[in-house]
């Protein structure tokens, strides 16, 4: 299998999570990243450093906000050639249909799906160019099933499936690939802050709310990020180029039901 030390990938909402650990695990493998994503300037620049010394690879970061596509083509631009890129910037925002205000729909919607349309469009053309690219845009089991209380986050992520479908075809005879993981509940800051709303909400405990969360998961775990790093790993190497337009699930079996 080819190696694919030396290529540059762009991982959307890289500054912590499951983006971050993406972030690494190409790293590992020698890719250079542009790191992307909001947060403490100071930490960003320790993680940046951090992931270049301990993978020896050339780390920049981009405070692009990936809901502007003018901010998303010149972080695109700025990368150079650009072989791998990995949609999962991502945010969320929980209440019934009649109650959801329309400002969290419209930023729901910008961040989890229009943002991952701008930044395939403007690097897009220069794989298909260069007949080769890799696509790896982070969905959800809530991009296949559904949950109450969540209308923009699982429309935003069956978009992105149907958005994966077209690039794949579209792309297919360039030699690039695009694919959606799926995963089910990670232990991230984005669920650890649902973990602690719906405790509060509910007077439990944070023990009690997980449980309650995993209950969706047959094998009773936390999906690892590290399991979600060697996927996007595995999707961009040479053995997955017939791997295109799918959704792969990594839920614990939760989409098996």
């Amino acid at each position: 299998m080819a190696s694919l030390k030396g290529k540059t990938a762009i991982v959307t909402g890289s500054t912590s999570g499951i983006g971050e650990q993406i972030a690494r695990s190409l790293a590992a493998e020698g890719v250079n990243i542009v790191l992307n994503g909001f947060g403490d300037a100071a930490q960003i620049e320790a993680l940046r450093a951090e992931i270049a010394k301990t993978h020896n690879v050339k780390v920049t970061y981009s405070g692009a906000d990936v809901t502007k596509n003018d901010e998303v083509k010149k972080m695109v631009d700025d990368a150079g050639p650009v072989d791998i890129l990995v949609n999962n910037a991502g945010i969320q925002f929980v209440s019934p249909v009649e109650d959801f205000p329309l400002d969290k729909w419209d930023a729901i919607l910008a961040t989890n799906l229009s943002s991952a349309f701008f930044s395939i469009r403007e690097a897009l053309p220069q794989m298909k160019k260069r007949k080769s690219g890799r696509i790896i845009n982070i969905a959800s089991a809530h991009g296949l099933v559904a949950s109450p209380g969540k209308a923009a986050y699982v429309a935003a992520k069956h978009g992105i499936v149907g958005l994966t479908k077209v690039v794949a075809i579209e792309a297919g005879e360039f030699g690039v690939t695009c694919n959606a993981i799926c995963p089910g509940w990670v232990h991230t800051p984005l669920v650890d802050k649902q973990l602690q709303d719906n405790a509060k909400k509910n007077g439990t405990t944070i023990e009690q709310e997980k449980r309650t969360m995993l209950e969706k998961h047959p094998n009773k775990e936390f999906v690892k990020t590290e399991e979600i790093g060697a996927m996007v790993v595995y999707l961009c190497g040479d053995l997955a180029q017939s791997i295109t337009g799918a959704h792969l699930s990594i839920d614990g079996g939760w989409t098996a039901e």
